[in-house]
């Protein structure tokens, strides 16, 4: 029973290890410098929709290629037992679903009634597989062929003969994808500001007198996010903005353009500022839950308050694409 007690104890201690070094976030990269190393050359780095395709191929294959692999579908120790990357690894999927979305029926697309792109049309669908599925198929296939997809329309679009790929640095374009990050922005600094209970006035209905909604609710309740879910929505709040800041660096390039057109470039450079607050080094142990002015830190405030500013930017952002 001795050597047993001991053989039990060296193999949770080679799973902590191990779990530890498998709970290291991944590092942020610099997009130019992975759009020029995929291109064939300069003029092919400089092709529309070159920059921010290469960005949504390297997030995502982070997410599968970072050490440990991809975590969320894992049903054995010691990964089972993680909780924190899989719910950065969410956070992270979230956006490249949301970008994927906007790719096929808004930036690869000129009008309203024209035709979707096969390749983007095909990837779209392969990151909205259930990110929890591990077994026949598994998410991380799934991931994998949505990768192969933007790679064969990323080389379509460096292809002078093809004329069916396309990407359009539109305002309307960006606008219609920055609209989607602001509702999923919202989201996030809402939940990460419930980890101290609050009363919240509904506000459901307001500005519509005419307004309806499908079931009644209160005029006040209180809103607490439960302690067991408090690090799993700093850690998805983590992943998003990680993807998140790539991707407007990304826009940054690809839509210089525009952005120096409509003024709004110190704008999104500001956006991307608070972005990379976000992804400061954590240096305790585990996410505080102190008090709203107590002694202890909030950690999920401080990372609430980068986001709602950022969010605040964003829509300044998006009145500034819809003027003339």
């Amino acid at each position: 029973m001795k050597w047993v007690g001991l053989g039990i104890a060296i193999l949770v201690f080679v799973f902590w290890l191990i779990g530890v070094f498998w709970s290291d976030e991944p590092d942020t990269f610099d997009v130019r410098e992975r759009a020029m190393a995929a291109a064939g050359s300069e003029r092919d780095a400089s092709v529309a929709g070159f920059t921010i395709t290469t960005a949504m191929i390297e997030v995502s294959r982070t997410l599968l290629e970072k050490p440990g692999g991809y975590l969320a579908n894992d049903v054995t120790p010691p990964s089972v037992l993680l909780d924190n990357i899989p719910a950065w690894e969410f956070g992270v999927l979230e956006m490249v679903r949301d970008l994927s979305l906007s790719m096929r029926k808004d930036f690869s697309r000129s009008q309203s009634q024209s035709m979707e792109n096969p390749f983007l049309t095909k990837a779209h669908p392969q990151f909205n597989m259930n990110h929890r599925s591990w077994l026949f198929p598994s998410a991380e296939s799934y991931y994998k062929e949505g990768i192969d997809y933007l790679r064969e329309y990323r080389s379509h679009l460096v292809d002078g003969q093809d004329s069916d790929s396309q990407f359009y640095t539109r305002a309307d374009n960006l606008r219609e994808w920055l609209k989607q990050v602001e509702k999923r922005l919202g989201s996030y600094s809402q939940r990460l500001s419930a980890s101290v209970s609050s009363e919240r006035i509904n506000t459901d209905l307001a500005g519509d007198s005419r307004a309806r909604q499908s079931t009644p609710s209160a005029r006040q309740r209180v809103v607490k996010t439960s302690w067991w879910k408090l690090d799993d929505n700093f850690y998805g709040a983590r992943g998003a903005t990680w993807a998140l800041l790539h991707f407007l660096k990304a826009v940054e390039v690809e839509f210089a353009d525009v952005l120096e057109d409509k003024n709004a470039t110190v704008s999104l450079e500001q956006i991307i500022r608070e972005l990379e607050a976000t992804q400061q080094t954590v240096y305790s142990p585990m996410i505080l839950n102190g008090g709203g002015f107590g002694m202890l830190a909030n950690h999920s405030l401080v990372m609430a308050n980068y986001i709602s500013r950022a969010n605040a930017a964003l829509i300044e952002l998006s009145e500034l694409l819809n003027q003339g």
